[in-house]
């Protein structure tokens, strides 16, 4: 896993912007890992993912629904596991299913444990209440080809 410095964003559009960017060399089983307070821009990037993807309705952070599957290219399911126990009751939503097939973005993704898969690009996003965020991005071996390009 290549630890990656931290970036600054000093506005929710220009954190959209970049997970745009992130979205243009994503591919199925694609797994990234959003960790941050309440607040801190996990669901903003979801947005801007998706809008990257091309995708222009809604994107309700799935806090009640759990899992909000979106049919971009890739396909892509975004999932918060907040409200969640346990890693058992996660691995009852069929994350492993989307795994294979999806680009799986994964809010709260501690409430996983050891069942986080380890080649999961991790992001990190501090500065909640604020507008500025800092990302602090690890690179999974799968991504590093594709991440000088972000």
């Amino acid at each position: 896993m290549l630890q990656m410095g931290s970036v600054i964003f000093n506005s929710p559009e220009a954190l959209a912007d970049f997970a745009a960017r992130v979205a243009a060399q994503a591919r199925a089983g694609d797994i990234l890992a959003l960790s941050g307070d309440l607040g801190a821009g996990k669901s903003c990037f979801a947005r801007g993912f998706l809008r990257g993807l091309g995708y222009q309705g809604d994107v309700p952070s799935p806090t009640f629904t759990l899992v909000q599957p979106y049919d971009t290219q890739p396909p892509v399911w975004h999932v918060d596991l907040y409200r969640l126990d346990s890693p058992d009751e996660a691995a009852a939503l069929g994350l492993d299913e989307a795994y294979d097939d999806q680009v799986t973005l994964i809010e709260w993704p501690e409430r996983l444990g050891a069942l986080l898969p380890h080649d999961a690009l991790r992001i990190s996003i501090d500065g909640a209440g604020e507008v500025t965020r800092r990302l602090t991005v690890s690179v999974p071996p799968s991504w590093e080809g594709r991440w000088p390009r972000i």
